[in-house]
Order: structure tokens, then sequence, then C-alpha cells
């Protein structure tokens, strides 16, 4: 029987028709969830190349399958790559998310019972980081840190008694809806203090690190864990640098410890997402980045409302509706209607439920990827506003019209129109 070769939009059409829906989606709307961005074309090349082909699993110079002649100089110079623009001793690339990567990181240096502690997720941690939820909270004894109810801060007297108290074997650095400077030296220091390994989860922030407007864990932290895509602008995957040390132990965790072979396309787009990190033109848009989450803070917050800490320091804020008489999963769902895409999410101390919570967390990763800047940044938050204060479908309808007017004049990349 001959195998079947046409394009997408012949060999299956329904899928093809949301590919380009999903392209519209993206162009036309603000997109403002602070784990999502647009990769460039050359990373969407890559990942879509002939290495989805290849099964490799093992590493350089010791696979379990043969023909890696192309395969092992990739996955090196991804390797290389990492280490160069993150100055770390060694990288794993063959995680295939950032929770998988965190998983990596228990099963090399704890056993089932031992204590971690990290941020409690309502305070802007990760599941990953021992919450009950998840296997990490369910196999290890969770210690959950938090943030500060009168400033929305962590208060690092308050981690460094807990952990005197608690004596973890592992401590966790790092959050997904914590918008402030991370003192990761300080945080080794209270690790070391009470004889734990330090952990950074870098995920959300790679990009401003790798831009130089956040400080790196690297020189602090035993090991450090990210995902590839968010503020890296990489493909969808994960990554693991480490000191010399700890590299084996990383290694085994992750193969044979908890996957097989690698997903090599996506090995292909992070060697090219690494590169263009690299570039001093990246430098200029983690700045940009940090401004314009700025701006959008600064323009709600004269216009009333509260942003959790006060402010941010990177890509993303959480905005605490309360005050508003709105919960966030009423604003975050008109604001999409209105062409505006973030998230409803739980706040420090909050009362609501976690699937109705009182606040919403946004952004500016994407939106700066298009070249938006302070300007466009105010005027989102003003449609925010419009939209907050009257969530009706008419409003929203209004407020999209504008909208589309401002993404059609700044292309998406990666994107075609």
């Amino acid at each position: 029987m001959k195998f079947v070769d046409q394009p997408l939009s012949e060999a299956d059409s329904t899928v093809f028709d949301l590919c380009r829906a999903e392209e519209r989606r993206q162009l036309e709307k603000i997109r403002l969830i602070p784990s999502e961005n647009y990769v460039s074309r050359a990373v969407l090349e890559a990942s879509g190349s002939v290495f989805a082909n290849k099964y490799s699993e093992g590493y350089p110079g010791k696979r379990y399958y043969e023909g890696q002649q192309v395969v092992d100089p990739l996955e090196e110079l991804a390797q290389s790559r990492a280490k160069a623009l993150f100055s770390a001793d060694h990288a794993n690339v063959q995680p295939y998310s950032g929770s998988p990567a965190n998983l990596a990181v228990y099963l090399a240096f704890l056993k089932p019972g031992d204590k971690v502690m990290g941020l409690a997720l309502p305070m802007g941690g990760h599941l990953t980081h021992g919450w009950g939820v998840s296997i990490t909270g369910k196999y290890f004894q969770s210690i959950q840190y938090g943030v500060r109810k009168d400033t929305g801060r962590i208060d690092l007297d308050e981690v460094r008694d807990l952990a005197r108290k608690e004596k973890p074997q592992l401590l966790w650095a790092g959050g997904t809806a914590y918008s402030r400077i991370w003192d990761f030296e300080a945080m080794a220091s209270i690790a070391r203090e009470v004889g734990a390994r330090f952990v950074a989860d870098m995920a959300h922030i790679a990009g401003l690190i790798a831009g130089g407007v956040h400080p790196s864990p690297v020189p602090h932290a035993d090991v450090v864990t990210t995902t590839t895509h968010k503020t890296l602008r990489g493909p969808r995957g994960g990554m693991i640098l480490c000191r010399t040390e700890h590299a084996q132990a990383i290694d085994r965790a992750v193969f044979p410890g908890l996957q097989g072979g690698p997903h090599v396309h996506n090995t292909a787009a992070l060697a090219v997402a690494l590169k263009e990190a690299a570039l001093p033109a990246f430098r200029d848009y983690a700045a940009n980045v940090v401004k314009n989450a700025q701006a959008i803070s600064d323009e709600l917050m004269a216009r009333g409302y509260h942003v959790v800490s006060g402010g941010t320091d990177n890509h993303l804020l959480l905005v605490d509706l309360t005050g508003k008489n709105v919960s966030g999963k009423i604003a975050a769902r008109a604001l999409d209607k209105a062409g505006i895409e973030l998230n409803y999410n739980s706040v420090p101390y909050d009362t609501r439920k976690p699937f109705d919570p009182s606040g919403i967390r946004l952004g500016s990763p994407s939106v700066t990827s298009r070249g938006m800047g302070v300007a466009e940044c105010k005027q989102i938050a003003v449609w925010m506003d419009r939209v907050i204060a009257n969530p009706s479908d008419d409003n929203a309808e209004k407020v999209l019209g504008e909208v589309r007017e401002l993404t059609g004049r700044f292309p998406a990349p990666g994107l075609s129109r």
C-alpha cells in the first residue's frame, strides 16, 4: 500500500482549519498570559523538522539506537549554548517540560517522605514545589512558605525561621505568580544553614535572566530548572542546569529515571532559541518586557486597582479585583471576549475558591515580542478597565474592534498574515 503523503490541508482539512483558526486567534488577540509567547519562524521550523522522525534514547555518545550521527552534535550544540548563555557547568536539555524537570530533581536527591520546602501555590508558587494535589506533595513531606499579608512579598526572615524549624532536605525558589525579584543568594544562604540543597525554578523568568534584567540563580543554586518557552521564547520543553558534581545524578534521573527518548525536534528548536537569546536584541526585548509589565501595572493602579505587592519587577502582575466587586473568572471571560487574553488566578489569602478566585494574572512577554511598547501597554490597561467596569457582551464587542485595530499594526513573530 502506498504511503499517503499529502499536505495537511489535503490530508486532514479539519486539523488544518483548526491550525489556521488558532493562527488567526494569536494574530488578532492581545495575549497577556505570562507563560505564553511567540517563537520565531526559525524556532517553529526547527520544531516541525525531520528530527520529529528520530528516536534517540540515551545521551550523546551513549545511545541505545543507531543512526545518531546528526542527533548527537545537535544535542551537544543545545547543551553548549545553554551552558554559555547561563554560565552553567552542566545542562540537560532532554526534559519534556518544566514539571518533569522538577520531578527529576526529586528523584536525583530525595527519598519518599523527605522534607521539601517551597512557596505555597496560593501565594504564587508552583504545584511541583510540594503542593498537596501534586505528586510532590503526596510523596514528600511538604513545608510551604508564603508572602506577607501586608506587603504581598516573601519575608526572608520568615523563610529562614521556618527552614530552621523544619530542616527540609530541599529548598525551592521560584513561582508562577510572584512579581518581585528573587533573592537567590539569600535563599541559598538559608539552604546552606539548614543543610538543604537549594533548587531554583526559573521557568517564568529564564528569558529575563538571559537578558540580564533579573539576577541569575546559577551561581548560587545546586540545581536550576526551567521551561524553555515563556520569556525564553523557545519551544515547549524543559531544561536543567547544575553544578558538575550533580551532573551524573541529574542525567540519570532524567534518563532512565523518568523518561525514554527525548523529543529531538524540540532539542533542535531549543538550540535555535538559545542562539537567539544570546543576541544583543534579546537583551532589549527582556528590558522591554519589564518596562511593559510595569506600564500596565502603573496604569491599573492609577485607576484604583490593587496590584498584589504594589507592582512588578518582572514580566507579570497579579491583580486583586475584590475592590472592583467582580470575580477574577467573570473579568477574565469578559476580557477574552474583548480580545484580551489572560487568566483568572487566586491571590494571597484569597477567600474565594480556586475555580472562582478574586484575581487575574497577566504579563507582557507576548505583546513585547510583537513590538508593542509602553504606550500600547497603557492603552491595554485602559481597555481592561473599561471591560472590568462593564463586563457586558456589548461593551466587550466594542473594545474588541479597537483591539483588532491595534494588533493589526503589530505583526506576530513566526506567523504570516
